[in-house]
């Protein structure tokens, strides 16, 4: 099983692991063969076997991996056999987008309340649940349990919030601010940098074809 010698590429391989399984699934595909998944995910089949081994393998020779089988063991060791509840921080635009994407809940990601410090927004709804100000932040961690808080509001806001969730003791956050997070050891940071993401894809555009030159 998954130990902390489990390099952090593997483990971002795995996310795509259980969206193409998911997606055979839906196929009504029932097996697969490492080399058959390894065209569609564009990754050896040997670095698949390599992989899976870590956490037990789960394929037999002469047969491959059941699809339905590897699905459901590679949502267990990303933790998406469980529910976890997830605030948002920010009701503008991004925010929304992410309280409105159904995807998520079906994923065990439940948004259980979204904050933000303008008056405007406060009372209204985004998919059935209320905009709180955040004010009313404090009260709401101390009587809910929250395992994640979303950042998308500005990189010092997102500081301050993120040292006040910190001290309720979330634990977890999902961070769209364009700053790196000071927390403890002991709470983890996912960081999302939409602008660098934009700017590693511009400079694959910029550079498309020189190799052949």
């Amino acid at each position: 099983m998954a130990d902390n010698k489990i390099s952090k590429a593997v483990i971002k391989r795995l996310p795509r692991y259980y969206r193409y399984l998911g997606e055979l699934l839906e196929m009504g595909v029932q097996r697969i063969s490492s080399e058959e998944l390894s065209k569609k995910m564009k990754v050896t089949a040997s670095q698949i076997r390599q992989d899976l081994n870590h956490f037990g393998g789960f394929g037999q020779q002469g047969y491959g991996y059941n699809v339905e089988y590897l699905y459901e063991e590679i949502a267990k060791i990303l933790g998406l056999d469980r529910i976890y509840n997830v605030i948002i921080i920010g009701a503008g635009n991004l925010g929304r987008a992410i309280a409105n994407y159904a995807n998520f809940e079906k994923r065990g990601f439940k948004v259980i309340g979204i904050f933000d410090i303008n008056e405007d927004l406060k009372g209204g709804m985004v998919r059935g649940i209320k905009v709180c100000h955040m004010s009313e932040l404090e009260d709401f961690v101390k009587d809910n349990v929250v395992d994640i808080a979303a950042l998308t509001i500005p990189k010092t806001e997102a500081v301050k919030a993120a040292e006040v969730l910190v001290e309720l003791g979330v634990k977890a956050f999902w961070n769209f601010a364009h700053t790196d997070l000071n927390v403890p050891a002991d709470v983890m940071v996912e960081s999302v940098h939409l602008s660098e993401s934009l700017m590693r894809l511009s400079y694959n555009l910029k550079n498309a074809g020189k190799g052949d030159e």
